[in-house]
């Protein structure tokens, strides 16, 4: 039996946690549905699309992103994606001025970025068309949102490594996953018996990651971090645990 463990919008809780946009802290807390939200607030088609748009300002896109890119370019123009883009900013104002603050953190550093977690940055500038050097303002603003991305989930794997073997559980593989996920393999006849435990064990990991992160980084993680869980027996047919 697969068992898919997904962390929930671990890139936006990771960017809201850096800026400390009061706005996306308040949402994450009440578990508010974002994507919804962005969809009727700016007149997006689908779901997909507004969380598109959410992950892609993340990391600085713009209009012209959206407009030049043929999964996107039908639904509007350059000016058109840029309004929905300053929508959503003019909401989370502080992911906004955190932007800034890194991006000129990065120039007035000669192109290095220190993070608390002890992760460091070196970004090399380049010239744009007007001949002028300017530092990769996308990738300033994806590695600090990736990087603490990725250490949370190091932290939800080797906590719920060390429980599950402390449970003796014979029967576990342990699968190559992405970066937002854990993927366990279990034995059919195991599953049926300890999948309550797997659930209980795998929320009680997530929920203890902001007190791991404390022990590691001496950081304050002033955030939920939760999971969702699906199985199957194959990626095709996976049922979600509510």
């Amino acid at each position: 039996m697969l068992v898919n463990i997904d962390a929930k919008q671990i890139e936006w809780v990771a960017a809201v946690f850096w800026s400390q946009d009061p706005v996306g802290m308040e949402e994450i807390k009440q578990e508010y549905d974002i994507h919804a939200d962005n969809q009727k607030r700016l007149k997006l088609p689908t779901r997909l699309i507004a969380k598109t748009l959410l992950f892609r300002t993340i990391y600085g896109g713009t209009g012209y992103s959206f407009a030049t890119d043929p999964e996107f370019s039908n639904f509007g123009g350059e000016k058109w994606w840029d309004e929905k883009i300053t929508t959503f900013l003019t909401k989370y104002q502080g992911l906004r001025a955190w932007h800034e603050r890194l991006y000129q953190r990065v120039v007035l550093n000669d192109g290095k970025l220190d993070l608390p977690t002890g992760r460091s940055y070196i970004f090399h500038p380049s010239k744009n068309r007007a001949g002028e050097l300017h530092y990769p303002r996308p990738k300033i603003l994806n590695y600090p949102v990736q990087g603490l991305a990725a250490d949370l989930m190091a932290i939800a794997r080797v906590s719920l490594h060390k429980r599950l073997k402390a449970l003796n559980f014979n029967g576990i593989l342990w699968c190559n996953t992405v970066h937002d996920s854990i993927v366990l393999d279990i034995k059919n006849e195991l599953w049926y018996n300890i999948s309550n435990e797997i659930v209980v064990v795998t929320q009680e990991v997530f929920r203890d990651i902001p007190l791991n992160f404390k022990r590691l980084f001496d950081l304050e993680f002033n955030l939920p971090v939760r999971a969702e869980i699906t199985y199957g027996p194959n990626w095709a047919d996976m049922t979600e645990i509510t």
